[in-house]
Parts: structure tokens; sequence; C-alpha cells
């Protein structure tokens, strides 16, 4: 009986430029990292208290607080995870544009200033665009569960 040969009759659409997909994996795992780390740092450190009266003397309402933080840890959580990128990403890009606008923006462009500024949400929302194009990148959760693309192999029979 001959033996049959798989080859791939088309690159997958996910596979990639291996170059491009771990440098989407950095992107996804710095966001990520930021994220959760802002997030417990409101949660540990500030405790809800004083993450409450931060969200209050900044003129948000406190009861943003909750879903704020829980938004920051999940989101960080599933970019680290690789599940769900490019909604987790566009997803958490209005509190970073509404902080620029209601809470940063009025301390100028340098983060250190006085109440802070806006220049590092400004990059962390471009790195967020740029994930909402990437997608998951390597090493994603997300990559384990997926189909393949239907016509990727195609079963050739040997000479």
């Amino acid at each position: 009986m001959p033996a049959r040969s798989f080859a791939p009759a088309m690159p997958s659409p996910t596979s990639g430029n291996p170059p491009q997909q771990w440098a989407t994996l950095l992107l996804r795992l710095a966001l990520g990292a930021m994220y959760c780390a802002h997030a417990l740092f409101k949660i540990l450190v500030l405790g809800w208290p004083g993450t409450i009266k931060l969200f209050s003397l900044t003129g948000m309402p406190e009861w943003l607080t909750y879903p704020a933080v829980a938004a920051e840890l999940l989101g960080g959580l599933l970019l680290i995870l690789g599940i769900g990128v490019r909604w987790v990403a566009l997803a958490l890009l209005p509190m970073l544009l509404g902080a620029i606008a209601f809470v940063h923006g009025a301390h100028g462009w340098i983060y250190t200033s006085p109440g802070g500024g806006w220049e590092y949400l400004a990059f962390l929302a471009v790195v967020s665009l740029a994930l909402v194009c990437l997608g998951n990148g390597a090493l994603s959760l997300a990559g384990l569960f997926k189909a393949p693309v239907k016509g990727q192999w195609t079963a050739t029979p040997a000479p």
C-alpha cells in the first residue's frame, strides 16, 4: 500500500511572520503586565478606600472605581494569556482615552508633571491600537484552541 504524504496547500493565515509574532507577544505581555500592575497597585497599595478617593478627587464618579479596576485586572490577564487580544485592547482603549481627556490632559504632556501628564497614556493607547491590528502573536492560549483553516492541509498520494 503506497504511503501518503501531507504537504501544506497554503500557509496558515495565522502563522504570520515569526519575528512579527514574537514582537506582538512582547507588546501583548508588556501591555497586559502594565494593566495588571496598575490594578493591583490600586487594590493592594491604595486599597479600595484610597482608590475611591483618588477617583473622586479627579472628578470621576466613585462607582466607576470598581468596574475600572476590574477591567484593568481582567483585561491585563486576558492580554497576557493571549485570549481575545484584539477585542480586549479595543475595549480598554476608551479607558485610556478617557483618562487623557478627563484626568491627565490638563496637566501637560510629561507624565511626571504635578497631577501627571498624558504622555504615558498616549503611548499605551498606541500600543493598544497596534495590538488591535496585530492580534494575538506567539504563545497565545487562543491559538491552542483554534481549528485549522479549511483547506490548510491536503493529502497527496505518493507516486
